[in-house]
């Protein structure tokens, strides 16, 4: 049985939205993205500011070659809170008119803003210019770097896969196991290794429908390092989710008795 995302789902799950992007193009600066999600197919729809370098540059080019560096973060305070980095490698383009109000309201579902209301529903005025501008990204390739490995994915693969299910509050999750589990996490530890001295500090760092990814470290002991709890089956709903790691809990403490 399959027990860990492949690597077009985890490029999916990063590009979801919820992880920081920037982007690149050749003689621009790097540019923090305002916030990006995936349209349909995985397509990063990118929310800019209409005065920056790379939406200036689409005034004089019908597409622009660029790279969409999103960096995911634990959502826990730790020494290194990378869990993995995706470059997605394209061309943009400025979302046309008749779909920017579809792009607007997907984006504002998951990063709700206020003024992303007028987005394609009011027309400027002649010489006024919107303060935002929604690009499209058509992917020519992505490379993947995270706690699994270093690949690249093809964009047929990518544009098949589908995010993890809880891509959307997967750092909330990991912030309460993070803050009211700890000893079941350490329960965790010990069902693998037994008693050991000095007892490790073990922190959740990341969640998915295959399982739970925890850190382990401890005063004077070996360097940080990761250790991986698969659920019995993957799930696909918060109720089996919160089953799947009571599970696992539960099994923990037995041990322990």
């Amino acid at each position: 049985m399959i027990c860990r995302p492949g690597p077009a789902e985890r490029a999916r799950t990063l590009a979801y939205g919820v992880a920081g992007g920037s982007l690149t193009a050749l003689e621009l600066p790097e540019e923090i993205v305002t916030a990006h999600v995936a349209g349909p197919g995985g397509t990063p729809l990118l929310l800019m500011p209409t005065a920056s370098p790379v939406v200036q540059s689409l005034a004089h080019a019908a597409d622009l070659p660029v790279t969409l560096q999103i960096t995911d973060l634990a959502p826990v305070p730790l020494a290194d809170r990378v869990r993995g980095t995706a470059w997605l490698h394209g061309w943009v383009t400025e979302v046309p008119l008749e779909s920017r109000r579809e792009a607007a309201v997907r984006i504002s579902r998951l990063h709700p803003r206020s003024d992303l209301l007028d987005i394609g529903v009011r027309i400027p005025r002649p010489g006024e210019e919107p303060e935002w501008t929604i690009l499209s990204l058509e992917i020519a390739e992505v490379h993947l770097q995270d706690l699994w490995g270093d690949c690249v994915i093809e964009p047929e693969d990518y544009a098949e896969a589908v995010p993890d299910p809880f891509a959307a509050v997967e750092p909330s999750l990991v912030s309460h196991l993070d803050a009211h589990h700890r000893d079941e996490l350490r329960a965790l530890f010990g069902r693998r290794f037994g008693d050991v001295t000095p007892v490790p500090d073990v922190r959740a760092v990341g969640l998915d429908r295959f399982g739970l990814r925890v850190r382990c470290s401890a005063p004077g002991g070996p360097a940080p390092f990761d250790l991986r709890f698969s659920f019995p089956e993957p799930v696909e709903d918060l109720d089996a989710l919160r089953r799947a790691y009571r599970h696992l809990f539960h099994a923990a403490r037995h041990t322990a008795a």
